[in-house]
């Protein structure tokens, strides 16, 4: 198999994006004794004792005659507590208590980094007791937020602890499994980037250790202690608990979100039944919030201050009767609005994949999803995702299926889904999916794709699959075409085909193989 070299090689790649952050964590790393006008830093002891370090800010006319509603924000991943210094300045000139706080295991606060394990959900309810008890707080109006892994602790609290009204979830998972090991594939290069910078940044405790080398090594054996693992720590287990609590709940993402996909943000959302609002941008991982970090203009951070105004504050500012879906197309600048997910793609096309293909395993056909960080930044800032030739693809590694040439512009929004009959000539296997917008010279864009591992299977005997793509917003031109792309070998994850593998995609006559495209009405 190739993916110990490929996992070596993407934690390179992790490290050096983890250098890359933990440089700009640095840079915003407050001097010793130093605190900005208004700021307080303060240490707050967490569950079992431990210290973490945090600020504080009040709006500027508190004077202890009146209570405010309060935001906690837990940190990201690898960054300081003065991460969301900016918004929390804001937020307190509008009238909050912020406190924001380092989570356990990082910088200077104590502890190991347990992943939003139970001691992190302790550490956000300790932090809500300190400010209920230090500062102006109401403890009838209590919100939390935060960014990549802020977020996904402010969910699990808010699963925990009652007093948590509203959540802004900007970036994070629902779904910790669903996000870097959907289709049961690891994706090496986001694992490597967190690994990296937690190493780099804090001190991982001995399980998350022990996980990541499991993560790495595909070790079967391990697969139920992993997904288990990953189920303790996802808000999506606890879904039933977030809706007895009636908690306001805001989730945005970014359509290129490589370390959390999208799919797992709208599967989350279907399931609430509360006061609720999904969001989708262009970019990558934490990028729609990163100018908000810097006190700029952010939609991301607007809306997450109108969130709490109006279930906070009580404000009847409009946003509960705005379409609570709300994304941005990779190809358009404006916002479209839904009455909910299943409306996004609410007509399908298929693109049948006749025929019967073979291709050979353990060879990059040219066809990969991009870099981690990068890619997606880079269609987020210039609209150029990965390309490829697809008239040049190797189709001894690469199927390839192709629709008609559209008349008209195809908005395609939502989910894709794969259908296929695959046999495979080894028991174990790893495919990648690619949907791509092909141009009149053939040069094709990548609209989504998505991994699938089998294992298990009788070699030379054929198996239905169907694999749903990383849920997109993308046009494609008149007089382009859609192509279907598979093949075996992706950098963004690590692939399971034995050496000499062969996998054969087929469309019985009683079941035929198709990709369902969903829509946008025109």
């Amino acid at each position: 198999m190739g993916h110990p070299r490929k996992a070596l090689r993407t934690t390179a790649v992790g490290a050096v994006s983890a250098a890359l952050i933990a440089g700009t964590a640095l840079g915003l790393a407050p001097a010793a004794g130093a605190a900005p006008a208004g700021v307080r830093f303060v240490d707050i002891t967490g569950d079992g004792g431990t210290v973490l370090k945090a600020n504080v800010v009040t709006p500027a006319n508190a004077d202890g005659s009146r209570t405010y509603p309060l935001v906690v924000l837990p940190t990201s991943w690898g960054l300081p507590q003065v991460e969301y210094l900016a918004q929390a300045r804001k937020l307190a000139d509008s009238g909050y208590v912020v406190v924001t706080y380092n989570v356990r295991g990082f910088w200077q606060s104590g502890g190991e980094i347990e992943v939003a394990g139970p001691p992190d959900v302790a550490d956000a309810s300790k932090v809500i007791d300190w400010a209920l008890a230090h500062t102006p707080a109401d403890a009838r109006h209590i919100g939390m937020a935060g960014v990549s892994y802020g977020a996904g602790i402010s969910l699990l609290a808010a699963a925990h602890d009652k007093r948590v009204k509203a959540v802004a979830s900007l970036s994070g998972w629902a779904d910790l499994i669903g996000s870097i090991y959907s289709g049961r594939t690891q994706h090496s290069q986001a694992a490597a980037l967190l690994d990296g910078v937690g190493r780099l940044t804090g001190r991982p405790s001995a399980e998350v250790r022990q996980t990541f080398e499991d993560f790495f090594a595909s070790n079967l054996a391990k697969e139920p202690e992993l997904v288990a693992w990953g189920k303790k720590r996802s808000p999506a287990t606890y879904t039933d608990r977030i809706n007895q609590n009636g908690t306001a709940v805001l989730l945005a993402n970014t359509w290129g979100d490589t370390v959390f996909s999208p799919n797992q943000y709208a599967d989350f959302y279907e399931r609430l039944t509360g006061p609720k609002r999904l969001e989708y941008r262009p970019g990558d991982h934490a990028t729609a919030e990163l100018t908000g970090l810097f006190g700029l203009p952010n939609d991301v951070w607007t809306d997450t201050r109108r969130w709490f105004d109006r279930y906070l504050k009580g404000e009847d500012n409009g946003i509960d009767r705005e379409p609570p879906v709300r994304l941005m197309s990779r190809s358009t600048d404006g916002y479209e609005g839904y009455p909910d997910w299943k409306s996004v793609g609410a007509t399908r096309k298929k693109i049948t994949l006749s025929g019967s293909t073979t291709i050979r395993a353990n060879v990059n056909s040219g066809a990969d999803g991009g870099i981690v960080l990068l890619s997606s930044v880079l269609d987020q800032l210039t609209r150029v995702p990965p390309v490829a030739s697809i008239p040049l693809l190797p189709r001894r590694y690469a199927a390839v299926w192709q629709s008609e040439k559209y008349a008209s512009t195809q908005r395609v929004r939502g989910t894709a889904k794969l259908h296929t009959t695959l046999t495979g000539t080894k028991e174990s296997g790893t495919l990648v999916a690619y949907l791509y917008d092909v141009g009149p010279l053939g040069l094709g864009k990548l609209v989504s794709n998505a991994p699938f591992t089998f294992h298990g299977q009788t070699p030379g005997k054929p198996f239905g699959v169907d694999l749903e793509l990383f849920s997109t917003a993308y046009d494609v031109p008149a007089g382009h075409r859609l192509a279907l792309v598979v093949d075996t070998v992706d950098p963004l994850y690590i692939e399971h085909n034995p050496t000499g593998a062969q996998l054969t995609f087929s469309s019985p006559e009683a079941d035929p193989s198709y990709v369902s495209v969903p829509l946008r009405e025109q």
